[in-house]
């Protein structure tokens, strides 16, 4: 039995970190996930291509769950284990939401092996990874504002706290990331002192349930900039052109988004700096299978 499905990247509108509350956008950059489930297996193994060293614990345990939740239906044989398979044009410990969309195409493709996609809304399927992301804890804020825009696409409002979807929009922005060489893991972010800005995330939610996306992306960026110490240059750079840019995540990527030509002369700029650029577009279907 076997499954696949693609999950898209996503930037920051809003860090969760502060209050709870977190807003992101998919944009058109993918991870796919293979799942093969077994009948006579007892386990589940994970594999990442190209990195044979990253831990596969998330993706592991995201098959586990849909098999203990939906492999034994009625009129099926029990499935006991399985292995899956990821490949992805998101840098991994990069801001974009790596492990989500890693989550998110890992738990469509393993229940699209059972075919048994139809058993689950994809609110409950992105809640799912969630839940693995926090039991193997490579989240703080359990990153369901990340995990619900890569699973359906747009840019959505979240609680993270109590996994509440408080909005989704359909977007049609072109965006351009900027991806320096080094990693930032989330789970290793100074929560406390994100903590301390939680005034001017709060105004970043206000704007954000607004639709003021972009204002919101700004001052997130520079708020959230000032707390984990990095650079605000590539900000000033940006809003030069555009209205919105911003750290994503916890770094170490910054996204802009705007008009095409507008980025393409913030492109010029960050072209200067040392890493990856790519411009490309938000993304309003989510998660797929293939």
């Amino acid at each position: 039995m076997e499954g696949q499905a693609r999950a898209p990247a996503a930037g920051t509108v809003l860090n969760a970190l502060a209050t709870g509350r977190g807003s992101a956008f998919a944009i058109d950059e993918y991870t796919t996930a293979t799942v093969e489930l077994s009948t006579e297996r007892e386990d589940v193994t994970g594999e990442v291509a190209a990195a044979p060293d990253a831990d596969t614990r998330l993706v592991e345990r995201c098959v586990e769950y849909v098999i203990d939740a939906h492999g034994g239906a009625v009129g099926m044989p029990a499935v006991s284990g399985g292995s899956v398979r990821t490949e992805s044009e998101v840098p991994m410990a990069s801001g974009l939401k790596s492990s989500s969309a890693a989550a998110n195409a890992t738990v469509m493709a393993a229940l699209d092996a059972l075919d048994a996609t139809e058993r689950m809304t994809r609110e409950d399927m992105a809640r799912l990874g969630v839940m693995a992301a926090r039991d193997v804890g490579v989240t703080v804020t359990g990153a369901f504002d990340d995990a619900s825009a890569s699973m359906l696409g747009g840019v959505t409002i979240t609680d993270n706290e109590s996994d509440d979807l408080l909005a989704r929009e359909a977007v049609d922005w072109d965006v351009l990331v900027w991806t320096p060489p080094e990693q930032s893991f989330s789970a290793d972010a100074d929560v406390d002192r994100c903590r301390q800005i939680a005034p001017m995330a709060r105004l970043v939610e206000e704007l954000a349930l607004d639709g003021d996306y972009q204002r919101a992306m700004t001052v997130n960026g520079l708020a959230f900039c000032a707390a984990l110490g990095f650079d605000t240059e590539p900000i000033v750079e940006g809003v030069s052109q555009v209205e919105g840019v911003s750290l994503s995540g916890t770094g170490p990527s910054f996204t802009a988004v705007g008009e095409r030509e507008a980025l393409e002369q913030v492109r010029e700029y960050w072209d200067e700096r040392p890493g990856r650029t790519l411009l490309t577009t938000t993304q309003t279907d989510g998660t797929r299978t293939l």
